[in-house]
């Protein structure tokens, strides 16, 4: 490829891409996804599938995306739980941390050689739970209060449930920072770190690497500024006439990820 030259998905080796509204909607695989994934594991090529979601583990995500009609393998699955694990354990190797979140979290955490405690811990580590504890989040005030440093795995401030919108991280995150003055260290989408961690899990480089979104405020700003080729999908949040509201553009906008199986 010559110096300058736009990036054409045919000389991408590697792909990042975002789960819902990308691969499923509503519980459902977007058509033309199963297809992307056979075509990515038929011809070799490294990817991961990014969630800013860190309930799950990836062999419980593996098994709810399989029940979507998505076949993705358990490695090509990554989460901000484990992108958050990765990032302590480069900061603090063999830390301890108290945790609010679910399996996919603590168990991320334990793998990096964390110790989970209440008592006197390094950080104090925020993610999703669909049973957010009062005391818990008492404790939490408490602990970063006495100088425990504030990690949040992912900003998102509401998630969906056929009732509606839920709470989720961000906003406890926000309830927490109103209380200690203190705001946490994000590390899920939009920040690049999230994407950065995932290069990293398959050895890959910004070059050739091309992150696939539905949503401009997240996957494409935070792949724009990992330095990616990006390709924003209309299945999901974005609409094409959103787009004209911000500063900046995808590479490539495309109806579905279906568009880009002859190209690959």
């Amino acid at each position: 490829m010559a110096l300058n030259e736009p990036r054409r998905a045919k000389d991408i080796e590697c792909w990042l891409t975002d789960m819902d509204g990308v691969l499923i909607h509503e519980n459902q695989a977007v058509p033309g996804a199963a297809e992307l994934i056979q075509r990515w594991v038929d011809t070799s090529r490294r990817f991961l599938v990014l969630t800013n979601n860190s309930i799950y583990t990836p062999r419980d995500l593996c098994a709810r995306l399989k029940a979507s009609g998505l076949d993705v393998p358990e490695e090509n699955l990554w989460t901000s739980a484990l992108a958050t694990a990765q990032f302590l354990k480069g900061q603090l190797p063999h830390g301890r941390a108290f945790v609010i979140g679910e399996a996919g979290l603590t168990t991320a955490l334990h793998e990096a050689g964390f110790i989970l405690t209440d008592q006197e811990p390094d950080y104090v580590v925020l993610g999703e739970t669909r049973t957010y504890s009062f005391e818990a989040i008492t404790k939490a005030i408490r602990l970063i209060g006495a100088g425990a440093r504030f990690i949040a795995t992912n900003p998102d401030a509401t998630g969906p449930s056929r009732e509606g919108p839920l709470p989720a991280t961000g906003a406890i995150a926000a309830l927490i920072t109103k209380a200690t003055n203190r705001e946490p260290y994000v590390v899920g989408k939009p920040n690049p770190m999230m994407f950065r961690s995932a290069m990293n899990q398959i050895e890959a480089h910004s070059e050739t690497t091309a992150m696939i979104g539905d949503r401009m405020d997240t996957d494409i700003i935070a792949g724009m500024e990992a330095g990616l080729h990006t390709v924003l999908v209309l299945t999901g949040i974005t609409h094409r006439a959103d787009i004209e509201a911000y500063p900046f553009r995808p590479d490539e906008v495309l109806d579905s990820v279906a568009d880009l199986i002859p190209h690959i």
